[in-house]
């Protein structure tokens, strides 16, 4: 057992970059970046990307997989990783990334799910479960509000307690509820003025006595600013190790009594207790992987991410036979992973090109990179256009190249290069017949590609697999099921943060609230080019039979779809829920349920989705808790945010929460609480107060006005017949439920 301070304060630290100290026999603790593939590391090491690592597995990013909206893929991905981590000897994997993408130009959106907290929570939860189920633990990040890459390490993420409990902490929430997960990594940034890994507030009160997480948690790489205050606020880990500074500080300040020994105490018991969670990961490496059949699950999945974006005139499937012009740089160098620390040394890359020549041998394929240095765009558009004219289809691949998008640092606009939407332009005036298939990490606008080409398939970042996937989307090998997680918006100037991203003199301002991804764009009604959850599909599905019931105060959700179709497919079913007549600002309609069903051609399926009452509340900041309005609820089925096919309506009682009345509490709040109301007949006060309850004497606009009146001002107003002891009798009464007592 540690049972010294100094062994104690050593345990908080790694001991190298990778490892954790040793204890108690227990073998020391090796970590590793992911968390769409290992990068395990055992000679030069780094957290930038830059250093060598071990061949694994690359599989689709979070900006890839997440468009899969399949938590049971996503946990088959984390099963394969754990059996890659173990492979190397790795007992945690630093992942998943579940911040939420407030903005599309921030830099490591590729490495989050999501703009809406339920799909965050759903897929990071699957991914936290199948990783775990394997015995390597997850380290969920970057906790909390880490939405840019601008001065990362000192960015103070200044937002209001209902968003930030709404938006940001809730897809954390449910993914330490339900899968609780080993670690939780702190952020760089400072919250509210105090940096994650120093947040007493948000590392123990919400973390561990509101959650009931009981992990360790660990400083992101560099992220403590002062170990004393961390370890006080409740953080265990510090990374990366190799030194005895902090530990030294921490001992001292102990010895100070500026430190309470029993913090250093826990966090040493948090540490040894996931050392023993880890034996067997840290102890016992699997001698093999099979890396066929994880490359077989990247195609898979690659496949399952892809969105069908756009499909007019049933271009897609391709003719496997004919003449296909394949065009785009990309199409032979694929883009299929983000930079940074996540960057996985893939065990092998399927390439597009020849992923399709293999598909479709007996086609006459024709080649052309389209674009390149600026010197040659002309020579090449020009080839490329040759190609496209000759040809009975032509496959566009577009995208970002990776200097255009990495960890470290934030776009500046979310426009496409401007030589590829020329090469677009002409291809199309040559060949009508075009796909358009893109690469990129964070969203990019795409209403001029939307105007320009007939078939746009959607291909985030896929992973190494993501040549084989496209090509099984193209020509039909694989139905397309992919959803958009985020929506792509007309303009840059429509997101919600334009004015705000990201920041000033360290500062960043939540400004738009609630009101992230769809929940601005439909709040504000403006015109998108594609929704969230949006995705076609070369078959049809129709909805029908909504059947709604109230059951332990939440909502059961029950609906019939059917393949209407000739072909078999997977449809994505979305339920929306909006409080209407809200006594406070909400989005028309939130995400609250999904699922991913395979339905034959021509059946159908019956799909029962239950939404706890806990989900259907919002965070009250004046009574400091989750709320549910009592009500009329609408609740909203379909195929996209926009795509609503069944709609109705269920009435919820609301949570009973009696505020305490104040001498600075209006007369309007007064005259509608249950006791304080009738209570005001008896009093002298009633001719004085007459208009915040009767319209008709006085006015409405009279009425309204006298109900925003401080009860303390009354004094004033009533020309003295009202005095402070009649008010504080009155909020005594009233507050004690009338009994006076």
């Amino acid at each position: 057992m540690v049972t010294t301070l100094e062994e104690q304060a050593a345990l908080g630290s790694g001991a190298s970059f990778w490892k954790t100290k040793a204890a108690f026999g227990l073998p020391a603790l090796v970590l590793s970046d992911g968390p769409h593939g290992v990068r395990a590391q055992d000679a030069a090491v780094d957290h930038v990307g830059i250093a060598p690592s071990q061949p694994a597995t690359c599989f689709p990013p979070a900006a890839g997989l997440s468009q899969s909206w399949d938590p049971e893929l996503v946990s088959r991905v984390g099963q394969a990783l754990a059996a890659e981590a173990r492979h190397y000897g790795v007992g945690v994997l630093l992942g998943p990334g579940i911040n939420i993408k407030r903005d599309p130009r921030a830099g490591r959106n590729f490495e989050y799910f999501s703009e809406d907290p339920h799909l965050t929570g759903a897929l990071g939860a699957a991914w936290v479960e199948g990783l775990q189920s394997g015995g390597v633990g997850a380290s969920v990040k970057h906790f909390a509000a880490n939405n840019s890459e601008t001065d990362r390490m000192r960015s103070d993420s200044v937002v209001d307690q209902r968003t930030l409990r709404e938006i940001y902490l809730r897809g954390f929430e449910k993914v330490v509820r339900e899968a609780k997960p080993w670690t939780v990594m702190a952020a760089y940034n400072r919250v509210n003025g105090e940096y994650a890994c120093e947040n007493r507030w948000l590392l123990t009160d919400v973390l561990r006595t509101e959650w009931g997480f009981d992990g360790v948690v660990l400083s992101d790489w560099g992220a403590v600013d002062d170990r004393v205050s961390s370890v006080a606020a409740g953080m265990d880990l510090e990374m990366p190790g190799g030194h005895r500074v902090s530990d030294r500080a921490v001992v001292a300040a102990v010895e100070a009594g500026v430190l309470d020994a029993a913090d250093v105490t826990t966090a040493a018991a948090n540490v040894t207790r996931l050392l023993e969670r880890s034996r067997d990961a840290s102890a016992t490496r699997v001698p093999a992987v099979e890396f066929d059949t994880h490359h077989a699950l990247a195609r898979e999945t690659a496949a399952r991410s892809m969105v069908l974006l756009k499909n007019d005139g049933d271009v897609l499937p391709v003719a496997r036979e004919g003449r296909i012009a394949v065009i785009g740089e990309f199409a032979q160098a694929p883009r299929f992973q983000g930079g940074g620390s996540s960057h996985v040394n893939a065990i092998r890359v399927d390439i597009p090109l020849d992923e399709i020549r293999e598909l479709a041998p007996t086609a006459e394929l024709t080649f052309a990179a389209g674009f390149g240095e600026s010197g040659e765009s002309a020579a090449l558009r020009d080839e490329a256009v040759t190609a496209a004219g000759n040809s009975d289809t032509a496959i566009v691949f577009l995208g970002l190249a990776e200097h255009d998008e990495s960890e470290g640092f934030d776009r500046t606009h979310i426009d496409i290069p401007g030589d590829q939407v020329e090469l677009l332009r002409a291809v199309v005036a040559a060949q009508p017949r075009t796909v358009v298939v893109l690469s990129h990490g964070g969203v990019i606008r795409l209403a001029e590609i939307e105007r320009l080409a007939p078939a746009i398939v959607d291909g985030a970042l896929s992973g190494q697999a993501f040549g084989g996937g496209v090509a099984d989307v193209l020509f039909g090998v694989v139905n397309p099921s992919g959803r958009t997680s985020e929506t792509v918006p007309q303009r840059l100037e429509d997101v919600p943060a334009f004015l705000s991203f990201a920041g000033t003199g360290s500062e960043v301002r939540y400004t738009e609230g609630v009101f992230v991804g769809y929940r601005w764009y439909d709040a504000r009604d403006l015109d998108v080019t594609f929704p969230f959850g949006h995705g076609l599909s070369y078959t049809s599905f129709a909805y029908r039979d909504l059947a709604l019931d109230v059951i332990d105060g939440g909502l059961r959700v029950k609906v019939i779809v059917d393949n209407t179709g000739g072909q078999d497919g997977r449809e994505v079913i979305q339920v929306y829920v909006g409080k209407r007549g809200s006594g406070v600002p909400r989005a028309p309609r939130e995400l609250k349920a999904f699922a991913n069903i395979a339905i034959a051609a021509g059946a159908c399926e019956t799909v029962v989705f239950d939404i706890p009452r806990a989900d259907l509340a919002y965070w009250d900041e004046t009574a400091s808790a989750w709320v549910v309005e009592g009500g009329d609820y609408d609740v909203s089925v379909g195929a996209s945010s926009r795509d609503i096919r069944v709609t109705g309506g269920a009435e919820l009682v609301g949570d009973d929460m009696p505020r305490p009345l104040t001498e600075r509490s209006t007369l309007g709040e007064l005259m509608q609480h249950p006791v304080a109301g009738p209570m005001i007949a008896s009093m002298g006060a009633r001719q004085a107060t007459q208009g915040a309850s009767n319209d008709d004497a006085m006015g409405s606009d009279t009425a309204m006005m006298m109900a925003q009146i401080p009860l303390n001002r009354m004094v004033a107003f009533s020309g003295g017949q009202i005095g402070p002891e009649q008010i504080a009798g009155l909020l005594a009464m009233a507050n004690a439920g009338g009994s006076g007592e």
